[in-house]
């Protein structure tokens, strides 16, 4: 289900019928309104009146919802967009159940439904968490860093990330959770922060030929590095897919009560 397809319907379709009412329907039930009052000659006062004004339920309806769902269009089609992480690919950073919100001005302002951008405000960065349509399925959004910006060449050879020529820095920081002991913890310096990553020793995982970046895409990779379906295994991210830049965890929900606890900011 496109969710900003309905939303932008059901603007166009409550404003038009708010619309129709206010330059015709509207007054053309008022002169009948008083028409009828000067036919049926003395009335009780206010009785024709309210009669004759009276709204039809969808132009009340209209009147009450539009307001509220062109803010919402507005507001999620420009500013901000809420999301929830529903896998483990971008762990440590990200745990399924986390709720995010997307920045959709950090790149630029675009229109809903078709994606087109016709603000230019930003690039994606590397090391930027991003959320964007997946290209083989567009109506599926996908989450996932982004480690290859355009006319970066990428290398990914024994769990170790090559950008252009060069090993992305990175030092152990544990040997595995506890409740996944085969799994490395690690912190990788990726753009200008670091951010920590899970690496499986046992699992030798895919290996990349160094490839370069065409011009207008990027190349992304999942935090759970042996866990994510990313750039290694389908290719490049076109500019018209991104959705936004997300920038903060605001609750976690797992089926049970919601938690405001891990509250904070995605690196």
């Amino acid at each position: 289900m496109d969710f900003s397809l309905l939303l932008v319907v059901a603007v166009a379709v409550t404003g038009l019928i708010w619309l129709l009412d206010a330059v015709w329907l509207g007054k053309a039930r008022r002169a009948h309104g008083a028409g009828g009052e000067a036919h049926t000659g003395e009335r009780p006062e206010g009785t024709a009146r309210q009669a004759g004004a009276r709204e039809p339920w969808y132009v009340d309806y209209a009147r009450s919802f539009f307001p509220v769902l062109l803010v919402v269009l507005l507001l999620r089609s420009f500013l901000v967009e809420p999301f929830q992480i529903p896998s483990g690919s971008m762990r440590p950073t990200l745990e399924v159940g986390d709720f995010i919100l997307v920045n959709k001005f950090t790149y630029g302002l675009r229109l809903p439904v078709v994606n087109t951008r016709f603000v230019e405000v930003g690039e994606p960065e590397r090391g930027d968490v991003m959320v964007f349509r997946f290209p083989q399925e567009p109506s599926v959004n996908f989450i996932k860093r982004v480690v290859g910006l355009p006319g970066d060449r990428i290398r990914y050879e024994g769990k170790q990330l090559y950008v252009n020529g060069e090993a992305v820095p990175k030092s152990l920081l544990a040997e595995g959770p506890l409740e996944a002991p085969s799994e490395w913890l690690l912190e990788e310096q990726l753009g200008e922060f670091s951010h920590q990553i899970y690496n499986n020793p046992r699992d030798p995982g895919p290996q990349l030929r160094e490839l370069e970046v065409p011009e207008g895409h990027y190349f992304t990779m999942g935090d759970n590095r042996d866990h994510s379906n990313d750039s290694r295994y389908w290719g490049f991210v076109p500019e018209e897919n991104i959705v936004g830049k997300a920038f903060a965890v605001w609750m976690h929900w797992d089926g049970g009560l919601p938690s405001f606890t891990s509250i904070r900011q995605i690196q």
